[in-house]
């Protein structure tokens, strides 16, 4: 058998021959003829009139420890759609490659799993052959048909660099939270834009859409979509409860300061019987996580904290009743009483007198009917912010493995760079974290494993909440409806 058949078997380069077999310093070249004759644009004419012809080589996948480049003539054609000359279309390769289709698809493949200086290494190419050859396969495997079937979306946005530079992402509720579209920008303007590549037809089929309580998501989906019903995403609402907390810590830090005041103490040894500084303003400045973490996660430390201001009648153990009641609503046994919960504790918040609450509660009733939508048709952008969490990698993962498959993700080609432009990043932190998110959600649907110890466990969520009992850390005696067991 001589090369050039051996060469043909194992190549089967799709519309070429193997010519003739060098071995040259630089590696493998094989030199190919074409099975057809016609030049065909990229954008679909055909014709047999050359402009000119050159000799290209193209970079396939290395030959054992040698490098194997294709050398073919490639022609130009002057095309009357495109009018102006440009470069025939030819199957081994993608339109401006310098790399054959086959390496393109492994370095694709890698990158979703490696990072970028590891396919350089292995694969012994450039770390901006690596971008580029990212962008041409998503590209390629792109599929309009990702927008097709959408009824429920989230939309949010995620800062993908210094200096305030934001996407904004959509996400498909009914897929399990898979990201259908993403692009630079959190104005008004970049939702418009899926808006328009929806179209009417695929636009008359939203029926709700989660967001944020900013107003140019607001604006472009009321402007867009007047018919879909708006939901606030619960993570929005709980994080201005908790920057409502943090605001009220720091408003009674400057009260406790100011009663207060710590003295400047002398040079030298304090004479003998002088009373010590108050420490109880540095005290409340430590209060902090005690306030805003989830009260199942909290040490004996932090739940002393806690029993030691409900002793004390702090302003901040009524700011932490606030928070969790708020929480509550996402609770409920039956998402009918919400209405009734979230008037409750609407009134509540507007008798607190804390400043932050007070605000708090302004925006919240200015989006109440938003935040009740959410409640009733159980919506909510968790996956997507687990997604936005994750690192650079995350995204490449999404783009080229769906792309390859299903949903595809229209990424920006820059923020596509940028991640691999991270560095090495490992993924062996990233999924676990999602696999975690989803038996998270699981246990929830499922409930707690009896006689299982650990996060979320019956024993030590009991130990805990018996701790708070015993120190009489409860909800204040306020019935509202709703509450199918008393908290905590």
């Amino acid at each position: 058998m001589c090369a050039t058949t051996a060469f043909n078997k194992m190549l089967a380069i799709p519309g070429a021959t193997v010519a003739a077999v060098v071995f040259a310093p630089e590696g493998v070249v094989v030199t190919l003829r074409r099975r057809f004759r016609k030049l065909t644009c990229p954008c679909g004419f055909c014709t047999r009139a050359t402009y000119d012809s050159s000799v290209r080589r193209w970079r396939h996948l290395d030959l054992g420890s040698c490098r194997l480049l294709l050398e073919s003539e490639i022609r130009r054609l002057d095309c009357p759609r495109c009018e102006r000359v440009r470069t025939e279309e030819i199957p081994w390769a993608r339109p401006g490659a310098r790399h054959t289709r086959d390496l393109e698809d492994v370095v694709a493949f890698l990158a979703q799993r490696v990072d970028k200086t590891t396919i350089a290494r292995l694969l012994r190419i450039s770390w901006e052959a690596v971008a580029n050859i990212v962008t041409r396969v998503v590209a390629d495997k792109i599929d309009d048909s990702r927008l097709d079937d959408l009824y429920r979306i989230g939309v949010d946005e995620v800062a993908y660099r210094k200096g305030h530079r934001y996407l904004t992402v959509v996400a498909d509720h009914d897929r399990g939270g898979t990201v259908v579209w993403a692009a630079e920008g959190k104005k008004a303007e970049t939702l418009k834009t899926f808006y328009d590549e929806l179209g009417d037809e695929r636009k008359a089929t939203l029926q709700a859409v989660s967001l944020d309580m900013g107003g140019a998501y607001a604006k472009a989906t009321t402007e867009e979509v007047p018919h879909a019903q708006q939901c606030v995403d619960p993570f929005h609402v709980v994080a201005l409860a908790n920057g409502a907390i943090d605001k009220a810590r720091r408003w009674a830090w400057n009260l406790e300061r100011a009663a207060n005041p710590n003295p400047t103490r002398p040079r030298g040894r304090p004479p003998k019987g002088a009373l010590p500084a108050p420490t109880k303003p540095r005290w409340i400045k430590h209060a902090r996580w005690a306030l805003l973490k989830d009260p199942d996660d909290l040490n004996d430390t932090q739940l002393d904290v806690l029993n030691t201001l409900q002793r004390e009648r702090s302003v901040l153990y009524r700011c932490w009743q606030l928070k969790e009641a708020l929480r509550d609503l996402y609770r409920l046994a039956r998402p009918q009483d919400a209405p009734l919960h979230l008037d409750w504790w609407l009134a509540w918040a507007c008798r607190s007198r804390i400043p932050s609450f007070v605000t708090l509660s302004k925006t919240i009733r200015a989006n109440r009917d938003r935040i009740l939508a959410a409640v009733e048709l159980g919506l909510s952008n968790s996956k997507l912010e687990g997604l936005i969490i994750c690192t650079g990698e995350r995204a490449v993962i999404h783009v080229t493995d769906e792309a390859q498959g299903g949903s595809a993700v229209a990424w920006e080609t820059r923020y596509l760079q940028r991640c691999l432009r991270r560095g090495r990043r490992s993924l062996d932190r990233i999924v676990p974290a999602l696999e975690a998110l989803e038996a998270n959600e699981v246990k929830e649907r499922r409930g707690p494993v009896p006689g299982v110890r650990g996060r979320g466990s019956p024993s030590l969520r009991e130990r805990r909440r018996s701790r708070l009992g015993v120190e009489g850390v409860a909800l204040p005696p306020v019935t509202h409806p709703g509450r199918d067991r008393p908290w905590p």
